[in-house]
C-alpha cells in the first residue's frame, strides 16, 4: 500500500504524536509499504529525506501551560492538492485529523481512504485550541473520515463527544529493540546511589514540582539516592533549580533534553521511574519506555496512565498533586530491592504487549478492513445506479 501519514505538528520538534508517527512510519516501511510523512516544519528538511513531504511553516503557539507548534497558514490548498495528485496515496492516515490547519485541509482535499487517529483526551494541550475552530467544519468533513482510531479509552471517550463513532482502540507502541535491556547505563550515575528518574517536558502539567517536594522529603532520611531529570524546559527549569538551591537539596541532576538514541541509557541507569503528571495525558508512553527496561514505575492515578499500568503490579499509582503519597510510594520501592525487581519484571511483560511490530500490524489490519468496507460501499452504489437506469 501507498500510505501518507499526516501530522499537524512541527516535524523538527518531536513530541508524543510526532514520535508515534515516526515509529509507525519505520514499521510500515519494514513491512514493505510505500510510506511518506506529511507535516509542517519550522525549518527546512534535508532534500535527501524522500520520505518527508514538507507542507507549511510551523510556528509556536502557547496553549494552557504548554506550547504547540503547528502551521496556521490559510494558503496551503494548492500545495496540498499538488502533493495528493502526484502521490496518489491508497491510505491517508491523519493524526489529530481536525487540528488546524494542515490535517483538516488534507482531509478536505483527499480522495483516498482517510483514516484518523485521535491522541488527545479532555483537557489535553491544544484541546481548546483545535476543536472550536474545527467545529464549523466537523459536520461537513467528518463524513470523509472513513476509519477512526483512538490511542486509549480516555482518548476515545473525549473524541466521541465531538465526532461520530465507532472508534477502534489501538494503543501507542514501544520499540522494544531500541529500548532494550541490553543497553549500557550512564557510567557517571552508576555508583552506589539509588537513581530516581523523571523524563518529560519541564512544564506545569507534568507535575515535576510534586516530585521535587517528595524527593526533598525522602532525602532528609536517605542520603544515598539521586534524582535525575531528563527533558526540555527553560522557564520552569530555572524555577526548579531555584527551589533546589533554596532548600539545599543534594543530588538533583538536571540533564536537559537528550538525544533519542541516548534516552534508553537513562532508563537503564534508573532504579525507579517516576512521572507525576497532574492530568491531560491520554496515554503513558514514558511508562512503557521505563517498563521495557524493566524498571518499576511510580505514576499519578490519571486515566491515561491507568490505561497502561495497574496499581501494585508494575508499580504504584498515587493521587495527583499529592507529594506525600508520592514520597511514600517511592520510599516503599527504595526500601525493597526485591519488590523493585518483581514490579520491573511485570512491567517488562506489559511493555512487550505494546511492541511496535504488533501495533503496526494492527494498524495495517485496520487499513485493510476499512479499504474493504469502502470498496463494498462503492460497489453497492454502482449497482444501485445501474439498477436505477435499467
Amino acid at each position: 500500500m501507498k500510505i501518507g501519514l499526516v501530522s499537524p505538528y512541527d516535524f523538527i520538534h518531536p513530541g508524543g504524536v510526532v514520535n508515534h508517527i515516526l515509529a509507525l512510519h519505520d514499521q510500515l516501511i519494514e513491512m514493505g509499504h510505500d510510506v511518506k510523512i506529511i507535516a509542517p516544519a519550522s525549518r527546512s528538511i534535508l532534500d535527501e529525506d524522500k520520505h518527508f513531504l514538507h507542507i507549511g511553516k510551523a510556528r509556536p503557539f502557547p496553549v494552557r501551560g504548554t506550547t504547540i507548534r503547528i502551521s496556521f497558514s490559510l494558503r496551503l490548498a494548492s500545495e496540498i492538492k499538488e502533493v495528493l495528485s502526484r502521490e496518489q496515496f491508497d491510505i491517508i492516515h491523519l493524526h489529530e485529523p481536525f487540528m488546524p490547519m494542515l490535517c483538516s485541509a488534507v482531509l478536505r482535499f483527499s480522495n483516498s481512504v482517510n483514516i484518523g487517529t485521535f491522541h488527545a483526551c479532555h483537557g489535553s494541550p491544544g484541546y481548546n485550541f483545535g476543536w472550536p475552530i474545527s467545529k464549523l467544519m466537523l459536520n461537513r468533513r467528518q463524513r470523509k473520515l472513513l476509519g477512526k482510531i483512538a490511542v486509549s479509552k480516555p482518548a476515545a471517550d473525549y473524541a466521541i463527544k465531538h465526532i461520530r463513532g465507532p472508534f477502534t482502540i489501538i494503543p501507542n507502541g514501544i520499540d522494544m529493540k531500541h529500548f532494550s535491556q541490553d543497553t549500557a547505563p550512564i557510567e557517571e550515575f552508576s555508583d552506589n546511589k539509588l537513581n530516581i528518574l523523571f523524563v518529560g517536558r519541564l512544564e506545569k502539567r507534568k507535575g515535576f514540582d510534586y516530585l521535587l517536594k517528595a524527593y526533598n522529603r525522602i532525602k532528609r532520611e536517605l542520603t544515598d539516592c539521586r534524582l535525575i531529570v531528563v527533558g526540555p524546559g527553560i522557564i520552569f527549569r530555572r524555577k526548579y533549580e531555584g527551589y533546589v538551591k533554596r532548600h539545599k537539596i543534594a543530588d538533583v541532576v538536571f540533564v536537559g533534553m537528550v538525544d533519542y538514541n541516548e534516552l534508553p541509557r537513562y532508563y537503564k541507569t534508573a532504579d525507579i521511574f517516576c512521572t507525576p503528571a497532574t492530568g491531560r495525558e491520554s496515554f503513558g508512553i514514558v511508562l512503557l519506555e521505563a517498563m521495557a527496561l524493566g524498571k518499576p514505575v511510580v505514576a499519578t492515578n490519571i486515566e491515561g496512565y491507568a490505561s497502561v499500568m495497574t496499581n501494585e503490579v508494575e508499580g504504584y499509582l498515587v493521587p495527583p498533586k499529592n507529594y506525600i503519597e508520592l514520597s511514600k510510594a517511592l520510599k516503599t520501592l527504595i526500601d525493597d530491592k526485591q519488590l523493585r525487581q518483581q514490579m520491573g519484571d511485570r512491567g517488562f511483560i506489559t511493555a512487550q504487549k505494546h511492541d511496535w511490530r504488533e501495533i503496526a500490524q494492527r494498524v495495517v489490519n485496520f487499513y485493510i478492513t476499512i479499504q474493504g468496507q469502502t470498496t463494498q460501499q462503492k460497489a453497492s452504489l454502482n449497482y444501485d445506479a445501474i439498477s436505477a437506469s435499467v
